[in-house]
């Protein structure tokens, strides 16, 4: 039978006409019967075929009022009403088995079933408390039609519009709302000493949750997948030329991609770039303070980071002794290995880098020298540190720590003519162009990566705005200072620092002269309101340090002096953390967490930091 208009499925399925013999049967996704009447539910034509609709009915009615009209012309007055009162209880009749068939069809709704490739389903509707029929009855259309309610109508849609796309977070998920107010009690009332991490402006944060999340961005500036991108577009070029600007780079000789997720992202899309699977990678040692996505895996050879699953990695180490790296060990380690690129960089390694050293193993065994500035990027912007892009062919970073940025990642690439070095092994592009740029802008995306987060890229373009100013220098200079404070206040105090110092923003405790745990003491200072982590310390059979770090409380206006008082909170901490461990050693580490909760000590502490931390501002939010 020919396809009428009906109800579509969208479904392949076969179902018997109500008002034939013939079924239809469609395999093209799509599905429809005939309706006879909107008005009447669709479940009830499936399952009562001498049901007749209601606008047949009427025809009929007037059918025969016709042919009474012509028998009877001469009937007089008092007839005409007679016939009017026959009609009037006709129409009651109608109504009357109206009535009745929608209660055969809420009896016969559990019985109901559609047959789907050969299956019998029963068909379900559940009843909404004074809601209307799919289908809308002839007085409800005409009724819509009507100027009034028409425009009723609209504004309905507007106030409904506007009652969930414009209320505050605070009424329309007031559950979220006091939770990150929690959490903003938590930042404004601690000690933050992680190094990673940092406190961003109002204006990073206005741009960070703006209408920009909207957007879909997927490809490259200028040449985007979808339409409208013409003004992200304008905001990525500005927050590439506000990157390159930062670290005084020359657009002729760098290129920047600032879509990266992360800087784990932005690592992998090199490695996905530049390697085939199985390829050689050689950075640092996480124990001696590199980066899991560098390469790692355990001791007992579990490969942990995607680095180590996809390629082949080798780490190299700092001297034992020293802590510092071990160059010579390094170049023959290098050289044996020959790995295709060569990381520099880490995530807790106090000390200046040697990017020059790094560049002369790197050429002598073929390799691109890439850096994972991700921790020294803000100092390298300011001219504080050694800068690698005097020496890499490849720098990436992350934008939420030193740099005060939103989190996220961004990779720097050299472009252009390589410089000429007779002697020196290029395995990478060819003999006079560098070939980066294609291949790691292709890994992101497609390869890695869908489209960009375009509130992130705008929020990136303001903090490198920042990073370009001598204020944002001083604040570089000020990091520094406070690390080197609070090194010397620690020293003072006999603990025992790696390499005995720090030349960037963070330092390394080693708790294990103190015969403490790592992991007791990170939870003891986190009950106080002190937050720093644990980390691994080269050379020891157990996990005994902490990394603490000094961009965030220098952004809230810490200075020196400021962290000898933290010092001496650490100290208590420490002392704390020692007599608990004599007092309790033998019990769970859990239970350990339970008890420091009723600890009078560590509750006068907890005081103390936040009577502290209450004294400074927040950036971005008053409290």
């Amino acid at each position: 039978m020919d396809a009428q208009p009906g109800l579509s499925l969208g479904l392949n399925a076969h179902i018997s006409s109500p008002v034939s013999s013939h079924s239809a049967t469609l395999t093209d996704n799509s599905f429809s019967f005939p309706i006879p009447n909107p008005s009447v539910p669709w479940q009830q034509l499936l399952v009562d075929e001498d049901y007749k609709p209601l606008d047949k009915l009427k025809h009929e009615e007037e059918e025969e009022e016709e042919e009474e009209e012509d028998d009877d012309d001469d009937d007089d007055v008092d007839q005409e009403e007679e016939e009017e009162e026959e009609e009037e209880e006709e129409e009651g009749g109608i109504i009357d088995e109206e009535e009745e068939q929608e209660q055969k069809e809420q009896e016969r709704k559990q019985h109901q079933t559609i047959n789907f490739m050969g299956r019998s389903f029963p068909v379900k509707r559940r009843h909404i408390e004074g809601s209307e029929s799919y289908f809308p009855s002839k007085r409800f259309a005409e009724d819509s039609n009507s100027n009034s309610n028409s425009n009723s109508t609209v504004e309905g849609r507007k106030a409904s519009v506007l009652s969930w796309g414009n209320q505050p977070l605070g009424i329309a998920d007031p559950e979220i709302f006091e939770i990150m107010e929690k959490e903003k009690k938590r930042q404004f009332k601690g000690i933050e000493l992680i190094a990673s991490e940092n406190f961003v402006c109002k204006a990073v944060m206005e741009a960070l949750g703006s209408h920009l999340t909207n957007k879909y961005s997927e490809g490259m500036p200028g040449n985007k997948y979808y339409t409208g991108n013409q003004h992200i577009d304008q905001l990525e070029f500005l927050c590439c030329e506000r990157a390159l600007v930062a670290f005084d780079l020359d657009p002729n000789k760098w290129g920047v991609n600032v879509q990266p997720y992360s800087c784990t992202s932005a690592n992998f899309a090199v490695y996905t770039g530049l390697l085939h699977p199985g390829d050689r990678i050689m950075g640092m040692d996480s124990a001696s303070g590199g980066h899991l996505s560098h390469g790692y895996y355990t001791m007992s050879g579990k490969k942990v980071s995607a680095a180590s699953i996809f390629f082949e990695t080798m780490p190299y180490k700092v001297n034992h002794l020293t802590g510092y790296i071990d160059y010579e060990k390094l170049e023959e380690k290098a050289m044996d290995f020959r790995p295709k690129i060569l990381i520099c960089g880490g995530s807790s390694y106090p000390r200046e880098w040697d990017y020059g050293k790094f560049r002369m193993i790197a050429d002598k065994c073929g390799a691109v020298l890439m850096c994972d500035m991700a921790h020294v990027s803000g100092l390298v912007a300011a001219k504080e540190v050694a800068s690698p892009f005097d020496y890499c062919d490849i720098v990436t970073s992350t934008t939420h720590k030193s740099l005060r940025g939103p989190r996220g990642g961004i990779v720097f690439y050299r472009r252009g003519a390589k410089p000429r070095k007779p002697g020196h092994v290029h395995y990478h592009g060819d003999d006079v162009n560098y070939d980066f740029e294609e291949k790691i802008n292709f890994a992101l995306y497609p390869s890695l990566q869908g489209g960009p987060h375009n509130n992130h890229i705008a929020a990136l373009a303001v903090a490198l705005k920042q990073v370009a100013t001598p204020e944002y220098k001083a604040y570089m200079q000020q990091v520094k200072k406070n690390a080197q404070a609070l090194a010397s206040a620690l020293l003072k105090r006999k603990c025992r620092l790696v390499t005995d110092g720090t030349d960037n923003h963070l330092l390394l405790w080693d708790l294990t002269a103190l015969g403490l745990n790592d992991r007791n003491y990170e939870k003891v200072c986190e009950a106080c309101h002190i937050t720093l982590n644990k980390c691994a310390i080269y050379g020891s059979t157990s996990p005994g340090g902490v990394r603490i770090g000094t961009p965030a409380m220098t952004s809230r206006g810490c200075v020196e002096e400021d962290f000898e008082t933290i010092a001496d909170f650490l100290l208590k901490a420490a002392q704390i953390t020692s007599s608990i461990v004599q007092r309790e050693h033998a019990k769970p580490f859990k239970d350990f967490v339970k008890n420091l909760q009723i600890n009078k000590d560590i509750s006068n502490l907890r005081n103390q930091v936040e009577a502290f931390s209450s004294r400074f501002a927040m950036p971005g939010f008053d409290f």
